[in-house]
């Protein structure tokens, strides 16, 4: 049996979370996973969180093949331009056509086709075209293009989450979650082979809340009133899930969750 392994790692927080995968760190883990491919998902990866061409650089430099998007990826107009020009920068397909970049891309792995889409959930998010329906539509443009498929879905329900890792099973390798920062124990691989978990977590720092300075949220909590949110630092993790899967058949046989 002929397989390649992909990992995945949860939204970057951060000047810190694209430091913390940088100096080799991540290099070193893919080498030790035996991860062929990676896919890191990076729209808190700015000062202020969103995407920028800075974070999305460091990200790619660290070891990055594929960077996603999601909710916050067009809060800095520098990335406009960027995602039309790197076409391994995507964000979420389910935004109007003529938002900028594309929402799916294809990575070579060792000569396989890795068709990654990025969707955006919208159950308590912003209105989107259905995330069920765009992926429909992209399998259905791509058919023949690819010989396996990723997708992440960034959304806030974990029952969205779950219902499209359902409605994709047998149909794509893998469907992993992101977008609220804390990993799930639900790595598994769905009765029809398609490798899931309803979110990857992320790559930051464990010291505040989901990466944010404690007293930023305690305020936000209880005072109610508008507050900057300053990335936590110390205590640095990557959370995400590997995906081994069998290239025959483009169904996933293994899906772990991994941090480091």
């Amino acid at each position: 049996m002929s397989q390649i392994k992909i990992l995945c790692l949860g939204d970057v927080v951060g000047v810190g979370g694209c430091r913390y995968l940088g100096g080799g760190r991540l290099r070193r883990m893919r080498e030790t996973l035996g991860a062929d491919l990676v896919i890191v998902n990076g729209e808190n990866s700015a000062v202020g969180n969103a995407l920028s061409p800075d974070s999305a650089e460091e990200i790619f430099e660290a070891g990055a093949d594929v960077i996603t998007g999601g909710n916050h990826t067009f809060k800095k107009k520098q990335i406009y331009d960027y995602l039309d020009s790197h076409k391994m920068a995507i964000r979420p397909a389910n935004y109007p056509s003529d938002a900028p970049g594309d929402g799916y891309c294809i990575a070579d792995c060792m000569g396989w086709r890795v068709l990654v889409i990025n969707l955006l959930g919208t159950t308590f998010m912003d209105s989107m075209d259905s995330p069920f329906k765009t992926a429909d539509r992209i399998l259905s443009q791509n058919k023949g293009r690819y010989d396996v498929c990723l997708v992440d879905i960034h959304a806030e329900a974990t029952s969205e989450k779950m219902c499209l890792g359902r409605y994709l099973d047998g149909r794509v390798s893998a469907v992993f979650g992101t977008h609220t920062h804390v990993q799930t124990a639900d790595a598994r691989v769905l009765p029809g082979g398609t490798g899931y978990i309803t979110d990857l977590g992320m790559t930051g720092s464990e010291a505040g809340v989901l990466g944010v300075k404690t007293e930023c949220i305690i305020h936000k909590f209880t005072v109610r009133t508008p507050v900057y949110f300053e990335p936590a630092e110390g205590s640095y993790a990557a959370h995400g899930a590997l995906f081994t899967v069998d290239t025959s058949t483009g169904l996933c046989t293994e899906a772990v969750g991994i941090t480091f």
